[in-house]
């Protein structure tokens, strides 16, 4: 089974070209079959046991395996149905665009990558995955082949191998300084060894977090986000910012909680410099959101910031500070997967791509600008919404864990830039509802079903999971406990 979930999607990725299906009809329905089977199988993984599935044994002490833990299983529940919507909404999508075919076959080569991120037992695979993953999403970028496209996707390889490069020095040191590669919760450092070398080991975890947290777009390797997101097709978007980005939290988790351990880095320069340049990406980019006119680089920018909540969290190193940040997980990828799909419609059915565009877009497209709205409210967490819960439970881990400045610093951020996104998101529900009386007569729409149901069930998943939060709040609370 999780071999399926890993190779189903690449070996139909790779099948889709070479295929040359001229039904397109054919095509879209088999594509979406795939989807379905591989979310099939990711629920049936979740709902299992531990299980453990060894790939290849490279020397006799690196292997490939896959492993299903507590962990996994909120990440690949996460990627199969994010992934599944997002290739619905792609059937409609993709019609104006060229080379269709090569998109869907990197997008399910991308699904593939990305679970095998997801279910890696070890920093060997992890780190195979992650450098994979980049492989197979760069074309995503590169699709519409324009010198704009081909340009971010050149910053996004650049980055990303050179947050890959960072992250290989940290495994030869991990290597050498850990009883096992495999990912134990509490870690695996030899702490005798480890203590006796803190002036090299402590630099070399710090770039090795630094080097994977660049797929997360943390400063200061943020810059191929900004830059990848606008000029790709909005699925792509919504897979890049909502799910793929994931990548590098998953490492960050990985790395932190389940190889190096929280006491080798509590109270060390590591911790507050790690804070410190989350926090700082927290809210440079809600001001850049706040700034930027072109709609979906906004989300773009939004998407820096936010992901550095789920990063500011992680290294609270605590228990409630892992739980804060798992919830913002699920709801970043529920309302940033949304947003993107919106802006990606209303540029579809509109050809509007700056939010001063966008005054009276709601008479038009009222699904679409309510999905918008409701997805927007979850990022900058207005309660009852899933963003509230999320945001409450890092902003009292700091109050409760932390000791110093970020003790009210890390609350005070997170609260600014809440402000600011409700000050990029909600103008554009505001003006496209409420246009004025001197625009001309607004005609509605038609929003093709397939755009539309992705966008509904992700808005409705954000605003319900908020209000029936009970069976999320507690799994998190128990993969937490294990590792704080």
């Amino acid at each position: 089974m999780i071999l399926l979930a890993v190779l189903l999607p690449m070996i139909a990725g790779l099948l889709i070209i070479p295929m040359k299906l001229k039904n397109r009809n054919v095509k879209l329905t088999l594509m979406m079959i795939v989807l379905a089977a591989v979310s099939a199988a990711c629920v049936a993984l979740a709902a299992g046991g531990e299980s453990v599935c060894h790939i290849w044994q490279m020397t006799e002490t690196l292997s490939l395996d896959l492993k299903v833990d507590d962990l996994s299983r909120l990440f690949i529940i996460l990627v199969s149905g994010g992934w599944l919507l997002t290739g619905l909404y792609a059937c409609i999508y993709m019609k104006h665009e060229e080379n269709e075919d090569r998109f869907f076959a990197f997008m399910l080569l991308s699904e593939g990558a990305m679970l095998m991120v997801c279910l890696a037992e070890n920093l060997t695979t992890l780190y195979t995955a992650y450098e994979l993953l980049t492989l197979v999403s760069m074309p995503l970028v590169l699709h519409s082949l324009s010198k704009e496209a081909i340009l971010a996707a050149l910053k996004y390889l650049f980055y990303s191998i050179a947050g890959a490069f960072l992250a290989l020095l940290g495994m030869f040191f991990l290597y050498k300084y850990t009883s096992t590669l495999s990912f134990v919760p509490g870690g695996t450092l030899d702490m005798a060894a480890a203590v006796e070398n803190q002036k090299v080991l402590l630099p070399v975890i710090f770039v090795t977090i630094i080097g994977f947290a660049t797929k997360a777009g943390m400063y200061p390797m943020h810059g191929w986000l900004p830059t990848a997101h606008p000029v790709a097709p909005a699925p792509a978007s919504a897979l890049l910012s909502g799910l793929i980005a994931k990548a590098g939290v998953i490492a960050v988790i990985r790395v932190i909680y389940y190889m190096v351990g929280t006491e080798y880095l509590r109270n060390t320069w590591v911790q507050t410099t790690l804070i410190i340049l989350a926090l700082v990406t927290v809210f440079m980019g809600s001001m850049m959101a706040y700034l930027e006119k072109v709609f979906k680089k906004r989300l773009a920018y939004s998407t820096v910031s936010q992901i550095s909540y789920i990063l500011v969290g992680l290294f609270m190193l605590s228990g409630a500070g892992v739980q804060g940040a798992l919830l913002h997980v699920i709801f970043h990828v529920l309302s940033k997967v949304c947003l993107f799909l919106t802006a990606g419609a209303v540029i579809f059915l509109t050809g509007k791509t700056r939010v001063d565009q966008l005054t009276g877009i709601a008479k038009q497209m009222p699904v679409t600008i309510w999905c918008f709205t409701f997805a927007a409210l979850t990022l900058i967490g207005i309660p009852p919404t899933g963003g509230f819960n999320s945001k409450w439970y890092l902003a009292s881990a700091a109050l409760e864990g932390m000791n110093g400045v970020f003790q009210w610093l890390i609350p005070v951020v997170l609260l600014i830039s809440a402000l600011l996104t409700a000050g990029y998101l909600l103008p554009i529900t505001v003006q496209g509802f409420f246009p004025g009386k001197e625009t001309a007569e607004i005609r509605r729409i038609k929003e093709p079903a397939p755009m539309v149901i992705p966008m509904i069930v992700l808005a409705a998943l954000a605003v319900l999971l908020g209000l029936f939060s009970g069976g999320i709040t507690e799994f998190t609370g128990s993969v937490a406990s294990l590792l704080g």
